[in-house]
């Protein structure tokens, strides 16, 4: 998508240019850069938006969410709020400017759920404790959020960004479902991310504070386990392509229910999360998939995390490897070991562990043994051909 003809776009009654090209595009509008103001952005919807939009972005200007401020010294704020409404030269409304939230100094969320990522983005903060800080943080958001009467409703790890010190920050407000204080009026959030979406919104449900619970279990799932999603695998009696949707919708996650699928090697074994949290998990992905008020909410994780956080141990031989204060050893050095795959360092410098020991003399043996049958082939074909 590109900026409108003329590029120039009213904010505020100040005629401003936007740049050629869109920072970032989707299906329902793309996100354009404003010259000469660089900490400005505007998001421009593809398709003319209706009444019910305009004014839903009027009473949004009206609010002041969360008190309208950060939290802390120099903390984003939580929420990418409408600043201005966008207009054509005519007049005509085009969507919206709010602060910009872009790399190098935020990112999305997704982009911690990868070892290449973490390390392109953060190279020195992305230990597992830093992820613990970065899903107390999100649990703060939402509970906030919750607290002021507004539902997230289209909560996945692409609209939430975060920073080098683990503050997030949510960013397609236009999306967020509220009730007008004044007029009551009610806008709900029509958008939705199947992979976060709990089993009533999959079902056409509206988006609640229970739906945003089961997708917040998620992302705080995929933080603790450096990106892998509760309800990934395949079941065994499957025919045919599965999804994460399906799953969801068939209550099969392999984190309360081990065993329903097939997940590949390289899912970390849930009980990599402190046995407090593991719980909360699991009565999310347990029982809370089919009934919403069993679900833990935004308060409980944010209990739960602060005291994980506290107690957190730090490995002693590999930087950046820290753990929940459950386990006697560190466990991905122990998994480095095993896999040679190191989840928060580029490179794996350690000695083996006796299972890794085991593993590679198993594979060693494995190899010698096909060698000796090799040689034994051989020397049995070269013998009958020499007696015949």
């Amino acid at each position: 998508m590109t900026a409108p003809a003329e590029r120039g776009v009213i904010l505020d009654g100040r005629l401003v240019t936007l740049g050629p090209r869109p920072l970032k595009g989707g299906g329902q509008a793309a996100v354009f850069p404003v010259v000469g103001h660089d900490e400005t952005v505007v998001k421009i919807y593809r398709e003319a938006p209706g009444a019910e939009q305009e004014r839903r972005l009027q009473r949004m200007l009206n609010m002041t969410p969360l008190g309208g401020r950060p939290i802390g010294p120099g903390q984003p704020p939580e929420l990418a709020w409408p600043t201005a409404v966008a207009r054509s030269r005519e007049g005509r409304f085009l969507g919206y400017a709010m602060r910009r939230f872009g790399e190098p100094g935020h990112v999305q969320l997704v982009g911690l759920f990868t070892r290449a990522q973490r390390l392109r983005l953060f190279p020195e903060r992305t230990d597992w404790r830093f992820m613990l800080g970065v899903g107390w943080n999100l649990a703060f958001m939402t509970a906030r959020m919750h607290h002021d009467g507004l539902v997230v409703g289209d909560f996945s790890s692409n609209n939430v960004v975060v920073d080098a010190d683990g503050f997030v920050t949510f960013l397609d407000c236009d999306s967020i479902a509220f009730t007008d204080s004044v007029t009551r009026e009610e806008f709900p959030c029509l958008m939705q991310t199947a992979d976060y979406a709990a089993p009533e919104r999959l079902a056409g449900g509206p988006a609640t504070r229970r739906s945003d619970d089961f997708a917040l279990a998620v992302l705080i799932y995929q933080l603790l386990t450096a990106g892998n999603h509760p309800f990934g695998g395949v079941p065994h009696d499957s025919e045919s392509e599965t999804t994460v949707k399906d799953n969801i919708a068939a209550s099969r996650s392999y984190v309360a229910r081990p065993g329903c699928v097939i997940v590949p090697r390289s899912v970390i074994d849930p009980t990599v999360l402190p046995p407090v949290l593991l719980d909360l998990a699991r009565r999310a992905f347990g029982p809370g998939v089919t009934d919403p008020a069993a679900r833990p909410g935004a308060a409980e994780w944010l209990r739960a995390l602060d005291e994980e956080r506290r107690l957190a141990k730090v490995c002693p031989d590999r930087p950046r490897h820290s753990y929940g204060s459950h386990l006697p050893t560190c466990p991905w050095c122990a998994r480095a070991a095993v896999t040679g795959h190191d989840v928060f360092n580029a490179t794996v410098s350690i000695r083996p562990t006796e299972e890794g020991r085991q593993s590679s003399g198993a594979r060693a043996l494995v190899v010698s043994l096909a060698i000796v049958l090799v040689i034994v082939a051989v020397v049995i074909v070269v013998a009958l051909s020499l007696r015949n």
